[in-house]
């Protein structure tokens, strides 16, 4: 196999065997993956293209043209990205050890890869985000409010660009303003680089490239197909240090990649849902069995990922409220006032059975805090009553 003159010290044999099997090869096929595993991509090249050869892509072998496809990577301004590369995500080499999922097994041969970003440190500190794409507002909103604080936090966001959840996380992380240099999003497709799909995404997936990547094991203009979906979520699972699932039925995508970051041994995270809502099923049921992690903050999810847990511990305490600030004869006094109505200092001194200058004086206090207010009559009443935290 003979790459153009001019490239030949970049199109090593061993990239344009890997750029031949991803075009020749269906992503994630299990007997290629065996079959590189065990003799390697250079060797699985050539007894594809030999003579006789009896492989189902013996046909697709022979019609490979090595130009013709580095000129279609070119010409969508893509890379192709291999194992060895500086951008080459070593997190993608634990697919080597993995079971097949609904027959889909294997690390990808390449990555087409379109973006301003080094895809490697991009999807280094990266979480997946997967959901429905017959998304819920709720669902939506959450997926719109964690993207944007994941981002915010120096955590990229992973998803497939698909309708719904998928949007909802990459348009949340495009919200948020970490600078030039921050992490953003990635776009994991199931077709070509080149192509919108879906189609009402061109702008989003211009503006994850413009931000972050947009990749795929697949070449320059394949369009989607059901298997390639399934294979997609292996590297969706893959890429990041944990999955997260805001919305999911039953039988969902979303659960093949949630399968995936099992088989990957990388943590799996759920946001809960209305018992009501068919969408919230499947991270419901991950609770339920202990199967993923419950998370309703980046909070929980940058607690999740960190090896103690301490560096986020301030992010779950409350702020005190006015109550909690009170000295204590100045609770008395707040707990001694009726909650409807009003009362006399001189009744308020013995409901609170306090001397009548420290009762005035705690009054005039709880007043600077705007918990209590002096009528006209001269009397004091609560103004927050929701403020009081009764035993």
């Amino acid at each position: 196999m003979a790459a153009p003159d001019q490239d030949q010290e970049y199109w090593t044999d061993e990239r344009s065997a890997r750029l031949a099997l991803a075009h020749v090869v269906e992503p994630g096929d299990p007997g290629t993956a065996e079959l590189v595993a065990t003799y390697g991509v250079l060797d699985v090249w050539h007894r594809l293209r030999a003579r006789g050869s009896r492989s189902r892509w013996a046909g697709r072998a022979a019609a490979f043209d090595l130009r013709a496809a580095i000129e279609r990577t070119r010409a969508c301004g893509a890379r192709f990205v291999v194992p060895g590369d500086e951008e080459w995500p070593g997190q993608l080499d634990v697919l080597a050890g993995c079971e097949a999922v609904q027959d889909r097994t294997g690390p990808p041969m390449g990555l087409w890869a379109r973006g301003a970003r080094d895809l490697g440190a991009v999807t280094a500190r990266g979480v997946a985000m997967v959901g429905s794409r017959a998304s819920t507002s709720y669902g939506e909103h959450v997926a719109l409010q964690l993207g944007h604080d994941l981002v915010e936090s120096g955590i990229p966001v992973v998803s497939g660009a698909a309708y719904g959840i998928d949007a909802a996380a990459h348009r949340g992380a495009l919200s948020a303003g970490p600078g030039d240099d921050g992490p953003v999003t990635v776009a994991v497709l199931a077709c070509g680089v080149d192509q919108v799909y879906p189609a009402a995404h061109a702008d989003l997936l211009a503006q994850v490239a413009a931000r972050g990547s947009v990749v795929s094991e697949l070449p320059p203009g394949e369009h989607p197909t059901r298997l390639r979906f399934l294979a997609r979520n292996r590297l969706i699972a893959a890429l990041s240090r944990a999955t997260l699932i805001v919305e999911a039925a039953y039988r969902s995508g979303a659960r093949n990649t949630v399968t995936w970051a099992q088989a990957c041994g990388r943590p799996v995270m759920a946001v809960p849902g209305p018992v009501t809502s068919a969408l919230s099923v499947t991270p419901n049921r991950l609770l339920r069995d202990h199967e993923a992690e419950l998370v309703s903050s980046v909070e929980d999810v940058r607690a999740l990922l960190s090896p103690t847990g301490q560096d986020t511990l301030v992010g779950h305490q409350e702020p005190p409220a006015p109550i909690d600030l009170l000295g204590e004869t100045e609770k008395v006094v707040l707990e001694a006032l009726p909650g409807r109505g009003s009362v006399g200092l001189d009744e308020l001194s013995v409901r609170a059975a306090l001397p009548l200058a420290r009762c005035a004086a705690d009054l005039e206090a709880l007043s600077a805090r705007g918990l209590v207010t002096e009528t006209l009559m001269g009397e004091w009443q609560l103004t927050h009553r929701h403020l009081v935290r009764r035993a």
